[in-house]
């Protein structure tokens, strides 16, 4: 019978029902069997008289008293188990059967009882408030209930708990489901990408780019007249009136051939053998052999 006694103790019923056999009589605990309606169940089997050895067990109390979250969820109780109005709570009763709880674990465990004990105050302190006669107040207005406040931080103590009800009978991942996991063989050959035409496009750009800047010169050497090439310029001025500038150079010939023939003109000009003229600013560049009166 005793371990039986120690799992109702765990839930909120069973403990009420200990504090209240608790104050009552072995004579007066002996509960009457009408039309042979059970009092309670014990493991499944109906119970219709009170066991003559019922024993409670010194921590039952103090077992039930801790599994309540603090004062609030304790009052919250006892006026929820009732079905009391929590707007308009009788705090006569209310005051009692708080006090019944609190009296038994303050035996116990005062540590615990503490803060127990602080509601306990508020609450015969609003009953107090409750017996005097209510202040004066202006005309159409009412008189302020002691038991306002109380009952705005009961509202919201539900509000909050109801709302972590909710929040708890959402599935939670480690406790209602675990995470699906399967393990996949890796193929020992590697698989390499695929490869795009334009990356194909950026390497070849990329090699033609490193290749022009390791390109090789050759350099020969190569002897030229600077006079064998003014004898060529005045062999092409013979017989034409006006020769364009342009004319009179060959870009087959190469840039050093060019050069040549550029220092042969100018040498030409200094010596008055040929006139560099121009019919107005920004008009084409003619060449002729220079006048020479007989």
């Amino acid at each position: 019978m005793t371990e039986s006694t120690g799992d109702s103790a765990a839930s909120p019923e069973g403990a009420t029902a200990l504090v209240e056999l608790a104050h009552l009589s072995p004579q007066s605990a002996m509960p009457e069997v009408v039309d042979q309606v059970a009092l309670a169940r014990l493991y499944g089997e109906p119970l219709f008289a009170m066991p003559q050895d019922l024993y409670i067990p010194p921590d039952a109390l103090e077992v039930f008293l801790e599994a309540f979250e603090g004062p609030l969820d304790l009052l919250l109780y006892l006026i929820r188990k009732q079905n009391f109005n929590i707007l308009d709570i009788p705090m006569l009763s209310v005051t009692k059967q708080y006090l019944v709880y609190v009296d038994q674990i303050r035996k116990r465990n005062l540590e615990l009882a503490a803060e127990y004990l602080l509601m306990a105050a508020m609450l015969i302190e609003i009953k107090s408030r409750m017996l005097l006669p209510p202040k004066k107040v202006a005309e159409g207005e009412e008189a302020e209930d002691p038991r306002a406040e109380l009952v705005r931080r009961l509202l919201e103590y539900e509000q909050m708990k109801l709302a972590a009800a909710r929040l708890n009978a959402v599935p939670q991942f480690g406790r209602d489901f675990m995470k699906a996991s399967i393990f996949i063989e890796q193929s020992l050959q590697p698989r390499f990408p695929d490869v795009q035409l334009v990356d194909l496009q950026e390497a070849w750009r990329d090699i033609l780019k490193r290749a022009k800047l390791v390109q090789h010169h050759k350099i020969s050497r190569a002897e030229l007249s600077v006079r064998e090439h003014m004898s060529i310029v005045l062999k092409k001025l013979q017989g034409r009136r006006f020769v364009g500038f342009e004319d009179l150079f060959d870009p087959e010939l190469g840039v050093p051939v060019l050069v040549v023939t550029f220092i042969a003109m100018l040498e030409l000009a200094k010596e008055t053998l040929i006139e560099i003229t121009q019919a107005e600013a920004f008009a084409p560049i003619y060449v002729r052999l220079a006048y020479s009166p007989t």
